[in-house]
């Protein structure tokens, strides 16, 4: 070897020893006033976006796309179901790999605030827990329970082997860590949150660990040793001086910023004003404050993965385009374009905007011609026989149905009474389907027709995703306690049940599919073939269907239901082959007439169900004059919490009564409400129920009465609005599930817009129920 040769490869040798040397030294890290990356300030611009949401091969695109809108940061959930579906069995591979979402997330220049858990919520199947933790009938979520924390650890310990080196100061680009999420909407106790915290850190997560919460809700969990960022989706003034009461020093941060909302079924599709979002990440770009739009990309919760809400119960759409600035199919949308435009003038020193992507095209297939179908009921697995019914959790099942079956006396009309169900029913005597139980009317109860002869009840139970926020997570599906007969006074429990066990989504009950031919409409599996020239994403339209779940080439899409609002379900085109596919459709009811066709557009704002006044049962009418009022005031007209105190007052139930509106309207509007106790704290809100609300908008709003206390600043209680518009008064009572000694009131304001603003208003209390309520 020449010495120029050796003196070359010297040389190269040092300069790659320097250039690792370079990202190994790199550093980010929290100051007294901003964030600081390799020791300078730092506005952190970021977005979420969930890689379980999006296609692995579409990572990419997507992350370009974040990219050239001038983030420079992605927030990324694990949700512990994706990467422990069995117990100590660990996947980070596929859809599961967090390790290559963060390289090329690297790649196209984007840091990575990691989100592992062991909590997520996201509108994820059972808040990102693993179903089997529920097999365990003594479990308590999220608490010091030995077997929850012993799996969290084991579980964070496993995060921390995958993605620990990843982080900033090992050339990566891991920047923070968040401790749980969102806790203090749960609980308060300030030891668990030490405890997750500890094992995220023995995980081996060096970068500075944090946690986020809800303005109110920070006071109740924030250790003083952790970071705090705030959660909100307006009035980003009122909710950083709200976080500085916990945390009087450091960078001032938005955990999550929402540009929209999540949807449910039977609910009008949420969006997000433009206008108004903008306005406020410029005053947070103004003021040098961070933030992480939630979401910057929704996409889809594909498979059995989409979660629940409650109380009350509402099951969320497979969609989660969420109004966010890149739609379902990765494609930008105004709110994009207005975003880009106002991130270019914030810009730190040498970054740039890159170019747009290309737009993803969306394509038009010709229609599915199905030719093969397979009926539930002549493909049934073998039974478990029990005394009685069985929870699915109980027969080592995740996501399905379970078919229960047992024998009915002869006998003459009766009512079919239950506990609970959870989710949705459909009720057979001898094969024919007499009724529908469904968790979100909470109705558990069903008349059957008179049998003179034996017959067979079935009942088919669908579970449509598990509660994945508040205090009703213990979400166990199928049929709760035990199953009675009523038959005038006499009421006889049912035994000797059959529990079929039926496995639908990654995994499915294995079926033997034969030729349509004049198939009567029963619950079953459709199949078919469609052609593809292209790999293009796609469209399919299920508004004819039923209920059900979509398999593309043995795929999960996810759920399916003709109520709304989402009458579509994206097919990634990465999921495609050229040339023939295979579509598999499992409808609850069936089909005379199976035909799907193909759109380039989604559809996400139908709504088929009527939405009958939750909370205002036939004969409730509130009774003026049948009670003085404790307090009476006015409201000042700002989007602010508003507050008063009164003479303490023993009461269980409570009517806040809206006598004029801030702008003369005849709505009401209120997005949360808070009593304090006769020392000034809060009264918890885990028991509280809805007793009765004059007027709720359910068909072109989300305007339950519950949302006042659901702990979501972004949606509210609103009087009706679409086809009626009665006038003030309006009332909501809140059973408060025990008597308190009440002494004060905080109430927060509709956030998106002023309509509705409560103007003067009256305060009643009642240990006994209202006159005529």
């Amino acid at each position: 070897m020449t010495p120029y040769k050796k003196t070359l490869l010297t040389l190269l040798f040092i300069f790659s020893v320097y250039a690792a040397t370079a990202q190994q030294t790199q550093t980010f890290s929290i100051g007294n006033d901003t964030f600081e990356l390799n020791g300078k300030p730092y506005v952190i611009r970021c977005g979420e976006m969930h890689f379980a949401r999006v296609p692995k091969a579409e990572w990419r695109s997507r992350l370009k796309m974040a990219k050239a809108m001038g983030l420079n940061t992605v927030c990324a959930y694990l949700f512990w179901n994706m990467h422990e579906k069995q117990p100590g069995v660990f996947t980070w591979t596929g859809q599961s790999d967090a390790a290559e979402f963060c390289r090329i997330a690297k790649e196209e220049g984007l840091y990575v605030i990691l989100r592992p858990g062991p909590y997520s919520c996201a509108e994820w199947e059972f808040g990102g827990f693993p179903w089997w933790l529920l097999k365990d009938k003594t479990i308590k979520l999220r608490t010091q329970h030995p077997y929850f924390l012993a799996r969290a650890k084991k579980y964070l310990l496993e995060v921390g082997r995958q993605l620990a080196p990843l982080q900033i100061t090992n050339g990566g680009n891991i920047i923070m860590v968040q401790v749980e999420n969102e806790y203090g909407s749960y609980g308060n106790d300030k030891k668990y949150m030490e405890t997750i915290k500890s094992y995220v850190e023995a995980a081996g997560f060096k970068v500075p660990l944090f946690h986020c919460d809800g303005p109110s809700q920070l006071k109740s969990d924030h250790p003083d040793d952790l970071f705090a960022v705030v959660n909100f989706g307006s009035n980003p003034k009122e909710n950083f001086e709200a976080l500085r009461e916990v945390q009087p020093k450091g960078p001032l941060m938005c955990g999550e910023y929402y540009p929209g909302w999540f949807d449910s079924w039977g609910r009008p599709h949420h969006s997000g004003d433009t206008k108004r979002i903008v306005g406020e990440l410029k005053y947070m770009l103004d003021h040098n404050e961070s933030f992480s739009i939630y979401m910057v990309h929704g996409g889809t919760s594909f498979g059995t993965y989409s979660g629940a809400n409650a109380p009350p119960f509402l099951p969320q759409t497979t969609s989660y385009d969420y109004d966010a600035p890149i739609d379902e199919a990765g494609n930008p949308t105004e709110k994009f374009f207005e975003i880009r435009k106002l991130f270019s003038n914030y810009l730190q020193q040498g970054e740039t905007l890159p170019e747009i992507p290309a737009i993803n095209k969306i394509q038009k297939l010709a229609p599915v011609k199905f030719t093969e179908f397979a009926a539930l009921n002549k493909n049934l697995p073998t039974p478990i026989l029990s005394d009685t019914v069985k929870l699915m959790e109980d027969l080592n099942q995740n996501f399905g149905c379970v078919l229960y079956q047992t024998t009915l006396a002869a006998g003459g009309k009766a009512t079919l009474q239950f506990d609970d169900i959870h989710d949705y029913a459909l009720i057979y005597i001898n094969d024919n389907l007499i009724g529908t139980l469904d968790r979100r009317k909470n109705k558990f109860s069903l008349e059957i027709p008179k049998h003179v002869k034996n017959a067979k009840l079935k009942i088919l139970v669908e579970a449509v995703g598990r509660v994945n926020y508040g205090y009703q997570m213990h979400d166990r599906k199928g049929i709760h306690g035990p199953v009675y007969l009523l038959t005038g006074d006499t009421k006889t429990e049912l035994k000797n049940w059959k529990n079929y066990s039926i496995q639908l989504g990654e995994h499915n009950l294995p079926v033997r599919y034969q030729p349509i031919v004049n198939q009567k409409p029963t619950a079953g599996f459709y199949k078919g073939i469609f052609t593809a020239a292209n790999l293009l994403d796609t469209y399919i339209d299920m508004s004819k269907w039923n209920k059900g779940l979509v398999w593309i080439n043995g795929t999960c899409l996810g759920r399916y239901w003709n109520i709304g609002p989402t009458q579509t379900m994206l097919v990634p085109g990465s999921w495609l082959k050229k040339g023939k596919n295979e579509i598999v459709v499992f409808d609850l009811f069936g089909t005379a007439s199976p035909a799907i066709t193909f759109t380039d557009k989604p559809i996400l704002d139908k709504v088929n169900e009527a939405q009958p006044q939750v909370h205002k049962k036939a004969g409730q009418k509130w009774v003026d004059g049948a009670q003085q009022p404790n307090s009476k005031g006015t409201f000042e007209n700002n989007a602010n919490w508003q507050s008063t105190k009164f003479a303490p007052v023993d009461a269980r139930f409570f009517c806040l009564e809206a006598l004029s509106e801030q702008r003369g309207q005849p709505y009401t509007s209120v997005a949360e409400i808070v009593l304090l106790d006769a020392q000034g704290k809060e009264i918890p809100r885990t028991n509280w129920k809805i007793a009765y609300a004059d007027s709720e908008e359910l068909n072109g709003d989300d305007g339950n009465a519950a949302n006042v206390f659901d702990l979501q600043y972004t949606s509210v209680w609103h009087t009706e609005w679409q086809d009626d518009s009665p006038k003030q008064p309006h009332q909501i009572v809140i059973d408060l599930g025990k008597t308190y000694k009440v002494g004060g009131l905080k109430l927060l304001p509709r956030q998106d817009n002023a309509n509705g603003r409560i103007k003067d208003y009256q305060l009643y209390f009642s240990i006994k129920p209202f006159k005529g309520i």
